[in-house]
């Protein structure tokens, strides 16, 4: 359980950091752009990923391994 907590956190940190990177170069990398229904609100977005991300790592390391 924690690997995978890992794993999600790791997918969420990269996606918010490939949308704040979206947002502020208009380089088009990541997912969270191709969501039609967070147009104008991708840097929320991003940054709640990143969020998300660091709670989840949190969590994970509260768990025991195995």
């Amino acid at each position: 359980m924690k690997q995978v907590l890992e794993l999600l956190g790791f997918v969420a940190l990269v996606q918010g950091a490939l949308g704040l990177l979206h947002e502020f170069t208009h380089w088009h990398v990541g997912l969270l752009r191709r969501l039609g229904f967070l147009d104008g609100y991708g840097v929320y977005a991003s940054v709640a990923l990143v969020v998300l991300a660091i709670a989840l790592f949190a969590v994970a390391e509260s768990r025991r391994s195995g």
